[in-house]
């Protein structure tokens, strides 16, 4: 199936349908400007129409044995492979990062399937004979109905792998809402999901905007939702879904320092620090965007990380030896480029200036140019503000004491880094840091598939994450049951 200029079709029951909505959104390659398609932005009635059918298809599906669930993720994890260039590109595309990420982003999607291919162990309940005479008791996990996701524009092909292979393999089934500036990668994987023979209704896709996500936090069949986006919008969600009774994992924004010791590999550092806060263009949760340096450090990392900034190559993703692409839309970068004004405004200095930059053959694209703040206050606005963008901030402290204090006092709690050779202050850093993710030596603190994604603060609503044991725990729920069997009742042995 190509993608279709005119409308991108839904997915539902199994077959793929052209949406009734009466507004739509035009998709943009933001390097180029180009229109990749249109993606419509379909009415509640289409929710309700895929949340009525995946109720339908949870009867049987829960049913099948966990066995011959994962059977369907074995042959979606060998389509993912040889679909993986061809999907790469398509990330690259409507996203703007270099195809280098997008590999990497969908190797982390097929870990997921992997992972939860694992589900006949991963799903088991417990046992104990003889809690008291006689008498056992059991506890089983089942799976919970309808869930969704509510996807991100960063990670097209990644995050709603987080969640929807455990939410299958335990025995759920699946509605996936795609972001509206990113639906082709989606719609690409979709079309793999077919494949699979996977039973009608079981997986279901249904593009939109608003009106689609309150539709989801609305029916009362979805017993479940994942999201990842902003700290606004995901409160918004946590709290609307909550108290319709649902389950709820809701990722938010973030704002992640790292720091720097006067003892780190400099070397190394600059590098990690680097692709950490101009990898993706700085659009992803767990991107750098603070960098305290303690010491010394703030001399050798400062004329480090700047001399990197200016040499890192920005343009299309999909041209040979880019390093890093644009932004999302041209309202994103209109955004970071004024909190970068209104970080000089507040007496940061411009290090690295990376505003209005003419990338050649490229003139329309979206692009800002990595950018160095420095002497930023830590209480000021561009300290606290999530960017998402290529923007870090240098703040210098004397102690990794004022580090540390500086990464607890900020809202957020996604992600912090030390770089250091010391293992005493990477200890200390380890267990006081107030993040859910935590580096050392590491720019960007990605758990594996069978690590939960952690987040604290507002970085994160909810108890349970995404991937590993958590998606197992959050896409089941569990039943007790205690059981006597008298002698005079059953046959005697």
């Amino acid at each position: 199936m190509a993608f279709l200029t005119e409308s991108l079709p839904n997915y539902i029951n199994g077959q793929w349908c052209a949406s009734t909505a009466t507004e739509y959104i035009d998709v943009f390659n933001p390097a180029t400007t180009e229109i990749l398609a249109k993606v419509p932005l379909s009415p509640t009635s289409e929710v309700n129409q895929a949340a009525e059918t995946a109720a339908e298809a949870f009867v049987t599906w829960r049913r099948t044995p966990p066995t011959e669930r994962v059977q369907y993720l074995f042959k979606l994890k060998n389509l993912l492979e040889e679909h993986f260039e061809d999907l790469a590109r398509t990330i690259t595309l409507e996203c703007g990062k270099t195809l280098a990420e997008s590999k990497g982003e969908m190797r982390r999607a097929i870990e997921n399937v992997e992972v939860a291919c694992g589900i006949p162990m991963m799903m088991q309940g417990t046992n104990l004979e003889d809690i008291a005479q006689g008498i056992d008791e059991i506890m089983i996990r089942q799976p919970l109905g309808v869930c969704a996701v509510i996807g991100p524009f960063n990670f097209p092909g990644m995050i709603p792998f987080w969640f929807m292979p455990y939410a299958l393999a335990c025995g759920n089934t699946y509605i996936v809402k795609p972001s509206e500036k990113v639906p082709l990668t989606m719609q690409k994987i979709f079309q793999l999901l077919e494949k699979t023979g996977l039973p009608k209704g079981v997986v279901n896709l249904v593009n939109g905007a608003k009106a689609a996500v309150e539709a989801i936090l609305d029916h009362p069949k979805i017993r479940a939702i994942s999201f990842v986006g902003s700290t606004p919008v995901a409160k918004y969600i946590y709290s609307r879904a909550a108290a319709n009774g649902k389950r709820v994992q809701c990722q938010g924004g973030a704002k992640n320092p790292i720091i720097v010791l006067p003892d780190a590999d400099i070397e190394m550092t600059r590098r990690i620090a680097a692709d950490s806060a101009f990898g993706c263009a700085g659009q992803r949760c767990l991107a750098a965007s603070i960098a305290v340096t303690v010491g010394e450090a703030r001399h050798t990392f400062t004329e480090a990380i700047a001399e990197t900034a200016k040499k890192r190559i920005v343009g299309n993703g999909l041209d040979q030896g880019v390093e890093m692409g644009p932004v999302i839309t041209a309202e994103s970068k209109a955004r970071i480029e004024g909190l970068i004004q209104k970080g000089t405004e507040g007496g940061a200095t411009l290090l690295v200036d990376g505003r209005q930059p003419k990338i050649p053959g490229y003139e329309q694209g979206y692009f800002v140019r990595p950018t160095i703040l420095q002497n930023v206050d830590p209480t000021s606005e561009i300290a606290k503000t999530e960017i998402f963008g290529p923007v870090l901030s240098l703040i210098h402290v004397n102690s990794i004491d004022d580090a540390i204090a500086i990464v607890n006092s900020g809202q957020y709690g996604n992600m912090a880094c030390l770089f250091t050779t010391s293992g005493a202050a990477a200890r200390k850093f380890r267990y006081e840091a107030e993040t859910g993710n935590i580096g050392i030596n590491i720019g960007v603190a990605a758990p594996m598939a069978f690590f939960p994604f952690s987040g604290w603060k507002e970085s994160f609503f909810g108890d349970l994450h995404g991937q590993g044991n958590h998606a197992v725990e959050f896409f089941t729920q569990t039943k007790v049951v205690v059981e006597r069997w008298p002698s005079e009742w059953s046959r005697q042995f």
